[in-house]
């Protein structure tokens, strides 16, 4: 019975770390986009949806998880997160994210949509290239 002390705390701990919302990592090259169903590449585009219930949904762009919200209550999703250019292959919180549309810096489907992780690495991209910069609501809205 004092070895069952010990494995009561970590029954306890899986389950509770089997219930937290959390992204999976994008599989590069092999996971296909949850919208369009193309193979997710583009390190600098790619999005995640979490919902509620621990569901992942990966994009592998920007506009098809916006395009993909259109179709689902967006109350239901805990975790909107999107790849920054300026750091391929991280994932930030998408609502925090600054946005540019620039036919110079193109998107996996045409939509020239890119997420940057500061004000500072936006402002720098806009040295470079032409665009309109977003706002998370503002780009929702741009889209619908």
């Amino acid at each position: 019975m004092g070895n069952n002390k010990i494995y009561i705390p970590l029954f306890l701990c899986l389950i509770l770390c089997s219930c937290s919302i959390r992204p999976e990592t994008i599989n590069y090259g092999f996971d296909t986009c949850h919208f369009c169903t193309m193979t997710i590449v583009d390190q600098q585009h790619a999005a995640v949806i979490v919902n509620a219930k621990g569901n992942v949904f990966k994009f592998d762009a920007i506009e098809c998880m916006i395009n993909h919200m259109k179709e689902i209550d967006e109350t239901s999703i805990s975790l909107f997160l999107v790849n920054v250019y300026d750091q391929p292959g991280k994932l930030i919180d998408a609502k925090s994210g600054h946005y540019l549309i620039s036919t110079g810096i193109s998107s996996p489907m045409g939509a020239n949509l890119t997420a940057f992780s500061t004000h500072e690495a936006i402002t720098k991209a806009l040295t470079e290239v032409d665009g309109e910069q977003y706002a998370w609501e503002a780009l929702l809205t741009h889209f619908n």
